[in-house]
């Protein structure tokens, strides 16, 4: 029963970070060009934390309450640490666009940076799922790619609406 816990949590922390990796770069593409970058960065960190708390309100009450009764304080402190790297999944992609701003790019040249940033962690994070499930081979290969595609397309979905819908 412990491992199967464990498991779960473990699970739930990789599904957390793939979740918070795709929300942060979906920031990035939607209002990368749009916000100077210091309000880009706290809009991202402010839409995650209210994503992660949306997402374990609806969790918790919907899976977790039985015969009328709310889970514990435990319980409830042990959900939120397992999702948390839905918020901490944002903190490499938004160093490297405060990083890359203070280095002198411009705002839109600082949040491509922070989104390759999120696709390369996708990628990481998918790549790192995929292995925990023992996926080998082409189907390694297969779940590490559509990642990467994924991140591929928030970017050139980026740039055409920067450049063509702006």
């Amino acid at each position: 029963m412990a491992d199967q816990t464990a498991e779960r949590i473990a699970g739930r922390r990789r599904a957390a970070g793939i979740y918070g990796a795709i929300v942060t770069a979906a920031i990035l593409t939607a209002a990368g060009g749009q916000l100077p970058t210091l309000p880009l960065a706290v809009a991202v960190v402010v839409t995650l934390l209210v994503y992660w708390t949306a997402e374990e309100y609806a969790e918790l009450l919907g899976a977790h309450v039985h015969d009328g009764k709310f889970p514990g304080t435990a319980q409830v402190v042990a959900e939120l640490r397992a999702t948390w790297p839905m918020v901490t999944a944002s903190y490499v992609p938004l160093a490297v666009l405060l990083l890359v701003r203070l280095a002198g790019a411009s705002p839109v040249t600082a949040a491509n940076a922070g989104l390759a940033a999120a696709v390369v962690l996708l990628v990481y994070h998918a790549w790192s799922a995929a292995r925990v499930a023992r996926l080998r081979g082409p189907k390694l290969i297969g779940a590490t790619c559509a990642a990467g595609l994924l991140g591929v397309v928030m970017i050139l979905m980026k740039n055409f609406v920067l450049v063509h819908l702006h």
